[in-house]
This record gives C-alpha cells, structure tokens and sequence, in this order.
C-alpha cells in the first residue's frame, strides 16, 4: 500500500523574511521587488497579510489599498535556498524517495518507512513539528494514495495542518472541489472543460473517457486517470530528482532598453550569472532559450540547440545574441531572461565541434574558474564584462539580487 506525503512550507518566502526578523512577526508583511526598478509587485505574503487579501502578483499599490499597515521588505533568494536545503535535509531523514516541487514544496514516498511509524499521518504530524521547532517555519502536508490526490491535501488546510486522503474519502473530499484545483489543469484547460460541463472534479471523473480524449488527446485519458484516483507515478528519489531541468536568470530594468549594444549588455550580464550557476553545479548546456517582455508586458522568446554544450558566459551571450539579432526583436525591451536547458555533468566526455579551437576552450576554462573564484569571495559586482560597463545608466543597478532563478 503506497503512502505519498506532500509537503508545503506555509507563505515561504515570507515565512523566512518573518523567522530571520522576530521584529516582522505580529506584523502584515509581503515581499516585494523594488518599485524604484518597476519590480513592484507582491512576490510573497504573510498570513496576517494573506487575511487582509494580500495576492502574489498583485501591485504594491493594490496591496497597499487593501493593507494599509503593510510592511514591504526585499527578497533575499539566497537565504530562501539555504532555508530551503535545510528542510529537504530533515525529509531525506525519513526516505530517499523526496521529489522537490518548487523551492518549497515536495513530494515524499513513505511506504518503505511504514515499519518505523504508526501512520503516514504520524510521519506527516512529526515533520510538521520538527520543522516549527528546528526551522521556525510552518508546513501543510496532504497524505494520500497518489502524488496528485496529496498535493490537493497539503492545499486544503493552511497553515500548519495535515490533511489525510485515502481511498475510502477521496470521493467526499476531492470530488466537490472546482476542477482546476486538480494538478496539471490551467486556466485555458479548465475554461474548455467547464464549457462542456465540467465543473468540478466529481464532474470530470464521472465524465466519459473517450470525450475527453476526443477532445484533449492523451491529456484528457490523463485528466480522467488523475480525477479517479488512478496514478502510480513514483516519487523519484532525491538524487535523480535534484538534478534540474534548466538553468535561467531573468531581470526587469530601472530603463527600458531601446538599442542593441545595450540589450547585449543585459544579455551578458545574464548570461554570466546563469554561467556562474551552471559552473558552480559542474554542469554544461545543450540548449539556450532567450526572452524578450516589451513595454506592453507582451512575451517573446525563441530556444536553440547548442552545437557544442558548454558553460561559458562569451559563448551563450554569443549564440543569444544570434537569437536576438536573427529574429529582429524589436524595441524598447523592459525586461530580459536568458536559460539553458539539456543540462549533462560538466565531468562527462563532451565532444567538441570540429571548427573549436581547444586550446582557445582551455584558456578560456581557466579564466572563468579564476573569475568564480573572485567572484565568489567578493560578489558578482567586483568583476564585470567589458560590455556591461560599457552602458552603466542601465547595468549599473543589476546587483546578485536582481538576477531570479527563471522558470519558463
């Protein structure tokens, strides 16, 4: 009998900020970028924040309107890691079979640990404690049958809460729920079911199989699947699952960009930091994906295959700028991201192109290791390329904290 945890850590971000600062604890807190450098939206919110109808993605000013009393602090993503590594720590203690889901939030197998404990509901009661007392932070966990019905569970009690979900209740509690609350269904997704009907899980579960597929393809066998309880996909264990899928930073601008040399200067900056990041993981990339957010806020972005798979700031700036330069982006540019993908072991045999120059790659290798090695006693902003100095009214702002991890 499988017994799947899901486990959340409550308004994390905020959580953290609140847990480093006992000053912020009885007050109304968001994190938010800076409004001086057009970040200003609520990126996170506490609970007190949360009761006053604080939203993550809302503007600072609609935050404000609705929360006078809000108190606004700036992210610090490298504490959120380290946060976060420490509660991953305690998980593995209890399995390996620990699938992360974001920064805060996972997926544990506990059916092999069933012999040490009462319950998957006495494993789930422990962690929650052991966090609250080793963390300082809160955490909701969904226990279930499957990945997706425990994932439903870590969300229907917050904070602070276990909710079980097994396969004699899963009908009472899963099936009033609306049916985008179900793992994996988007706004477009739930908008086409509900205009057939299908408004909630029960509905889509009681659906028949074969309109689904007829009208989503294989997605729609899958949603059925999902709605019934019918998933056996494993939780992979920690190792495999800690390997990412892609490495990206992203940045919005104190200015927009209105010519090339300047994009590029963005685009280095970027693309030194995403190299720092994949340098620091041994890992080298086979794809490359640029973005573009224009002043209307509207999105373009274009990936390539890398003929060679590399980790060397000149060359991904190199082959985003062909992106750029091919496709004719347009101007003015409020905001860039730049990722790599198809990531392999930097340890393993890569093979070179046939028109690289290797002793040009060696030389080149070493001087990006000594420059991490600065960089890293002294800070991103000790060394920086030519080209970003270059346009300082737009690069000079651009500090370690401006560059978030970026998810397509």
């Amino acid at each position: 009998m499988r017994r799947i945890l899901h486990c959340d850590a409550n308004n994390f971000y905020a959580s953290v900020e609140c847990m480093l600062d006992p000053a912020l604890k009885d007050k109304f807190v968001a994190v938010s970028g800076n409004p001086d450098k057009r970040h200003g939206i609520i990126l996170a919110k506490n609970q007190k924040a949360k009761e006053c109808g604080v939203k993550t993605g809302e503007t600072i000013w609609e935050a404000k309107k609705k929360c006078p009393n809000l108190v606004l602090v700036p992210p610090q993503f490298d504490e959120y890691v380290k946060i976060s590594d420490k509660i991953f720590d305690i998980y593995c203690r209890y399995t390996d079979r620990v699938e992360p889901f974001g920064i805060d939030e996972c997926w544990l197998d506990v059916s092999g640990s069933m012999r040490l404990f009462e319950s998957a509901e006495s494993i789930a009661e422990e962690l929650r404690e052991r966090i609250k007392k080793e963390i300082g932070i809160t955490i909701s966990v969904g226990v279930s049958f499957n990945k997706i019905f425990a994932k439903l569970g870590s969300d229907m009690k917050k904070p602070d809460a276990v909710t079980i979900i097994d396969e004699n209740n899963y009908k009472e509690k899963v099936w009033p729920l609306d049916v985008s609350d179900l793992l994996m269904i988007g706004r477009h997704t739930t908008q086409k079911l509900k205009d057939i009907g299908i408004n909630t899980i029960g509905d889509l579960a009681c659906t028949n199989p074969d309109i689904l597929i007829s009208k989503f393809g294989i997605n729609g066998q899958k949603m059925y699947e999902n709605a019934n309880g019918i998933n056996d996909e494993p939780v992979r264990l920690y190792y495999e699952s800690h390997i990412p899928k892609s490495i990206g930073n992203s940045t919005t601008l104190p200015k927009d960009v209105t010519k090339r040399e300047e994009a590029k200067a963005v685009i280095m900056a970027l693309c030194e930091m995403v190299a720092i990041r994949l340098r620091r993981h041994n890992f080298v990339a086979g794809g490359l994906h640029l973005g573009i957010k224009y002043k209307d806020l509207s999105y373009y972005g274009k990936q390539i295959k890398l003929p060679m798979s590399l980790n060397s700031a000149s060359k991904l700036c190199d082959y985003a700028m062909s992106i750029f330069d091919d496709t004719k982006i347009l101007m003015p540019i409020r905001a860039f991201s730049v990722s790599t993908f198809d990531l392999k072991d930097g340890e393993e045999s890569v093979q070179l192109s046939l028109f690289e120059d290797i002793e040009k790659t060696e030389k080149l290798r070493r001087l990006d290791k000594s420059l991490d090695d600065i960089r890293k006693k002294y800070g991103y902003g000790i060394l920086k390329s030519a080209s970003v100095l270059e346009f300082p009214h737009i690069t000079n702002d651009l500090e370690d904290s401006d560059f978030k991890p970026f998810k397509k």
